[in-house]
């Protein structure tokens, strides 16, 4: 219990901080929320969104898991990115993964760990389909690295290819999706320059047709 008291305790101090600064600062963050990004990111405790990027709470909203995937057959992304498209209106969706990332390292490895092996399956499907690039890396970080890399890419492309987003290019609501990937090293992130904001970069075969409601 004493470690739960420090953070309590912890909760005063940063309470007592926002209020010097502003005393109307929780008044104003209780009326609404009005962000202009998601992200998407990994559960890792060293990897904090909002301090990442600099942004107060009501800026951005959050949503990670183990090593940032996004399936089209979750239906906690697809919630989570649906509330976040359709109601609050986001114009950015921020995919970002990290370098030295447990799950991908695990996704490499061949060893049984329990129910997040079948989770992990999704990372090791983008391994399938980049083996020939990533098994020419021989230092073992820089594999690891490299599939993290591609572990984005691959879920920007998940996060296109939804109904959500393509019924928001379909409505010309601005909205665009990131790959980006943090490095714990030196608290830096990097863009991936995997940045989609039109139906037209999407590959046909994933383009749903919609049709006008009118």
């Amino acid at each position: 219990m004493k470690k739960l008291k420090i953070l309590f305790e912890n909760n005063e101090k940063w309470v007592q901080r926002k209020i010097q600064q502003n005393p109307e600062y929780f008044k104003h963050l209780a009326k609404d929320q009005d962000p202009s990004y998601l992200w998407i990111g990994c559960s890792d405790s060293r990897v904090p969104a909002n301090q990442i990027v600099g942004l107060e709470p009501g800026e951005l909203v959050v949503h990670r898991n183990v090593a940032n995937i996004f399936p089209h057959t979750d239906f906690n992304c697809l919630s989570v990115l649906e509330f976040a498209v359709n109601i609050l209106k986001v114009s950015h969706i921020i995919v970002c993964g990290h370098y030295g990332c447990g799950g991908v390292k695990a996704a490499m490895e061949d060893h049984h760990l329990g129910l997040v092996d079948n989770w992990l399956r999704n990372i090791r499907d983008v391994y399938a389909r980049n083996k020939q690039e990533l098994d020419v890396i021989e230092d073992q970080k820089q594999r690891y690295n490299r599939l993290a890399e591609l572990n984005v890419m691959q879920q920007v492309m998940n996060i296109c290819h939804t109904t959500i987003v393509q019924e928001a290019w379909f409505n010309k609501q601005p909205l665009s999706i990131h790959g980006w990937i943090y490095d714990l090293e030196s608290g830096r992130l990097r863009d991936l320059k995997c940045c989609f904001s039109d139906i037209e970069q999407v590959e046909p075969i994933y383009r749903v047709q919609i049709r006008s409601k009118d």
